[in-house]
C-alpha cells in the first residue's frame, strides 16, 4: 500500500472510530475470554525494536492508566514487537514445535534477518483497543507481501488463512497492540488519552526481521531462525 494511501487508512480508521465512540458513551458488553489464548504459542515473523525514549514514555504512560483494571491489557514495556507476518494463531505448547517447521524455515530464509524500518509511528484507534501504527519502507513492504503468496501456496495455507480470517493477506496495518481492552469500546480515561495524542508522531523504529515462536505479546519469545 503507498504511503499516502496507508496514511489515509490510519486517519479514516481513527475517525470511524471516534465517531463510533460519540455515539456509545459506555463499554458496552464486556468479553468473556481474552482476544487469544494467553497460555499458548504461534509461530509469527517481526521485529523487536529498542524503546526509544518517546516510545518508554508512551509505554509507561500506558500501563500506568491501565493499573488496576482487570479489563485493561495493556504491553509491557519488554514486549514491544512489530509483527512482520504471523503464521498461526496460538496453538501450541512452550516448547512445542510444529510439525513443517522444515518447509516453514526453507520458505522464511530468503526474507530472515533483513531489517524492517517503519517510520512516522502514531496512535490508531479502533473501538476496543489502542494501535502503534507505521509506514513501514519499500523493501519490507514487497517482502511482506511475497511471503504471504509464499505461505499461501504451501503447506500452512490454512494455518495462515485461519490466522487472518476476514484480513485481506498481507495485513495492510503495520502496528504494535499497545492496548487490548476486554469490552466492544474503551471506556472515557481512554478515549481522552488516544485524542490527547491523536495528532503526536513517535519517530522510527528498526530491527531485523525474525522468525520465532511467542506467545500473544511477545514478552516470551524463543528464536527459530
Amino acid at each position: 500500500m503507498p504511503h499516502a494511501a496507508l496514511t489515509t487508512l490510519y486517519e479514516e480508521t481513527s475517525a470511524r472510530t471516534l465517531a463510533l465512540w460519540r455515539n456509545a458513551p459506555g463499554i458496552g458488553e464486556t468479553m468473556q475470554s481474552d482476544y487469544y489464548d494467553k497460555t499458548r504459542f504461534a509461530p509469527a515473523t517481526g521485529i523487536q525494536p529498542l524503546l526509544s525514549a518517546a516510545l518508554r514514555v508512551l509505554l509507561e504512560e500506558v500501563n500506568t492508566l491501565a493499573e488496576g483494571d482487570p479489563l485493561a491489557d495493556a504491553m509491557p514495556l519488554n514486549g514491544l514487537h512489530f509483527t512482520f507476518l504471523a503464521v498461526t494463531l496460538p496453538l501450541y505448547q512452550r516448547q512445542q514445535r510444529p510439525e513443517k517447521l522444515a518447509e516453514l524455515l526453507e520458505i522464511w530464509e530468503a526474507y530472515r534477518a533483513r531489517p524492517t524500518c517503519i517510520s512516522e509511528l502514531q496512535l490508531v484507534a479502533l473501538p476496543g483497543q489502542l494501535l502503534l501504527a507505521g509506514i513501514p519502507d519499500s523493501d519490507s513492504a514487497a517482502a511482506r507481501k511475497a511471503l504471504a503468496q509464499r505461505l499461501l501456496r504451501s503447506g500452512w495455507r490454512d494455518e495462515i488463512t485461519a490466522r487472518y480470517h476476514n484480513t485481506p493477506l498481507p495485513p495492510p496495518f503495520w502496528h504494535s497492540t499497545l492496548l487490548r481492552y476486554r469490552a466492544q469500546r474503551l471506556p472515557e480515561p481512554w478515549r481522552e488519552f488516544f485524542l490527547t495524542r491523536r495528532q503526536q508522531r513517535y519517530g522510527a523504529v528498526s530491527a531485523p526481521r525474525q522468525l520465532v515462536m511467542t506467545n500473544y505479546n511477545w514478552t516470551q519469545v524463543d528464536t527459530l531462525d
